[in-house]
């Protein structure tokens, strides 16, 4: 069981990239999302656990249309990154300002949301990390709604499942299924400690070519 610890330490040594390396090495070679979820803050770094969300378009508006979305907001807990399908939703504004609040004082990492948000500048200024495919400034209400939560979802191309640890950056956003987390993580670590000979090689002048053949690492 991984910690908060445990995740700051990731978040400041490790990388999306290096986490792909390192999957790929594994076989896993389609743990990346989609190229278009990308950082509400730029410099934002996620690490943590899955806590999946399946939401669905919707033409009516309901009796109680917030009923799941609040229970699996609630539901989160320290070191957990919500993670949002909306089956790629253009019409519902699924996540904003108060979801990320509450998400924040629950101790979520954050939010990675395959669809649109809104609230956008106020997410900000409380610094609650978030990724998104774009922004609208529609209320959920009448237009999608929260089905199930803690299921597997295809979020950003890629199955999520419950648990599963969640790295994104700017360079984007990486699912390391709980079954070879360990595996993926010590392998790239490795690799992050080789690319630091690496990089000191070849700034002393070394040849790429050289340095390849010495530590395998590009």
């Amino acid at each position: 069981m991984y910690t908060n610890e445990d995740f700051d330490r990731m978040a400041t040594e490790l990388y999306s990239a290096v986490l792909s390396d390192a999957m790929d090495a594994l076989g896993y070679r389609d743990q990346a999302m989609r190229h278009d979820l990308r950082p509400v803050i730029p410099e934002a770094v996620i690490v943590g656990r899955a806590l999946t969300v399946l939401s669905v378009d919707i033409y009516e508006v309901l009796d109680n249309p917030y009923e799941k979305e609040m229970e699996s907001t609630d539901a989160l807990q320290p070191g957990d990154v919500l993670v949002a399908s909306t089956n790629r939703s253009t019409r519902n504004g699924y996540w904003g300002e108060l979801l990320s609040t509450a998400a924040q004082a629950r101790g979520a990492r954050g939010a990675i949301v395959d669809g649109l948000i809104r609230d956008v500048r106020k997410i900000q200024e409380i610094g609650f990390p978030v990724f998104a495919v774009g922004y609208k400034p529609v209320d959920s209400q009448g237009r999608g709604v929260v089905v199930d939560y803690n299921c597997p979802v295809h979020c950003g191309d890629v199955l999520v499942n419950p648990g599963d640890l969640i790295f994104a950056d700017y360079d984007g956003v990486v699912v390391i299924p709980q079954r070879i987390a360990d595996d993926a993580i010590a392998r790239a670590f490795e690799k992050v400690h080789k690319e630091n000979l690496t990089r000191d090689e070849l700034l002393k002048g070394a040849y790429l070519k050289d340095v390849y053949a010495k530590y395998g690492i590009l």
